[in-house]
């Protein structure tokens, strides 16, 4: 899936660098705001790809006695810089620019080119939307989109399509803005399109640092998945007693599963060993992405039953 994702990042980073240096050029040229604000965003944008590069790379790394897990929460750690530079350089920058020009208004000298720009844009920033959204259905098993969406904890992928769809979205409210200011002779309302793409950036931020903060402050995996995991642990006859699972994502493919099980005080320990290692197989079968599985035994007559070491 990594690859997958790089294939998402490194098209929005192509994307975005060679429109952000298009609408540079035409803002300075037209003297629009909101062309100025878009300019700021891909270039955001652009940047926001080569950190989430950073962080697929460094999630990478070998575990180490120091990282025993691996570095795979590294991903989570960038994906939450890029969402404060979306809030502050991109949304922040954005809006100020819109109140400067709101209050000293400056009319357009050629909008022609703004609407030449902003479509060969569009046709970018659908271009990378579209390799993100094909890397991103790929993984899924024919779950719907948004289902799919809010489950994954791929920050690399959910990122560069919450960014292409605001980018699309931007491109919308800049037109509008750039439009209305020349028709009605208002260059105030280039400037409210400016504020616009702002706030949207804003938004877009809050999400993605919201989503960020829940991977690395330690999230697991859905309850649903988790009461499938302790049924299908006491499907096994030998099992009496399961606890409810406790699980980690440390990394966008590796979840950490921990769980207490009690067998039948009449079960020796080999037994015991094999059926442990009989789960263990059964949940990594069902549950591809469960990595690591810690299985704590017992038996009813409350004596430790050590079924081997944990598996990972």
């Amino acid at each position: 899936m990594i690859i997958e994702s790089r294939t998402a990042v490194y098209g929005a980073i192509i994307a975005n660098a060679a429109i952000a240096i298009t609408k540079f050029i035409v803002a300075g040229v037209s003297g629009s705001s909101a062309m100025l604000s878009e300019g700021i965003h891909s270039t955001v944008d652009a940047g926001n790809g080569v950190l989430l590069m950073i962080g697929i790379r460094r999630s990478e790394r070998q575990a180490t006695a120091e990282h025993p897990f691996g570095h795979g929460k590294e991903v989570y750690f960038w994906s939450l810089i890029v969402a404060v530079l979306i809030f502050g350089v991109g949304g922040g920058i954005s809006a100020f620019e819109g109140v400067m020009h709101i209050m000293h208004p400056t009319p357009l000298r050629d909008p022609g080119w703004n609407y030449v720009v902003l479509a060969v844009a569009g046709l970018f920033e659908g271009a990378s939307l579209f390799i993100a959204l094909r890397a991103f259905s790929r993984e899924q098993n024919d779950r719907p989109f948004w289902q799919a969406l809010r489950a994954s904890k791929d920050p690399a992928t959910y990122t560069v399509i919450a960014e292409d769809s605001a980018a699309l979205l931007g491109l919308v409210f800049a037109a509008a803005g750039i439009w209305a200011s020349h028709h009605f002779d208002m260059p105030a309302l280039d400037g409210a399109a400016s504020i616009l793409i702002g706030i949207l950036l804003a938004v877009v931020a809050v999400l993605l640092i919201r989503e960020s903060r829940g991977l690395l402050v330690g999230e697991g995996i859905q309850p649903a998945t988790a009461r499938a995991i302790r049924e299908l642990v006491l499907q096994d006859p030998r099992v009496k007693l399961a606890g409810r699972p406790l699980s980690m994502y440390i990394g966008p493919e590796e979840i950490l599963l921990a769980l207490d099980v009690q067998f039948g005080a009449d079960l020796q320990t080999d037994e015991i060993a094999r059926t442990v290692r009989g789960l263990e197989r059964q949940i990594r079968e069902r549950f591809p992405k469960i990595c690591r599985i810690y299985i704590e035994t017992s038996t009813l007559d409350g004596a430790p039953a050590h079924g081997g070491p944990p598996s990972g």
